[in-house]
């Protein structure tokens, strides 16, 4: 299996809501740092760096 960035994003929400489970307090930085990479992979950065 490989890893595209169509699949990157349900796994980074994966990992942000396991992360906001175990420390309630990181959900400002997970929240941010989710929507910068949502919107980074949305713009195509991601793709033109490969």
């Amino acid at each position: 299996m490989t890893i595209t960035i169509s699949s990157l994003q349900p796994i980074i929400a994966l990992a942000a809501g396991v992360l906001i489970l175990i420390m309630p307090r990181l959900l400002n930085f997970i929240v941010a740092i989710y929507l910068i990479l949502v919107g980074l992979i949305g713009l195509g950065v991601f793709r033109a760096l490969s």
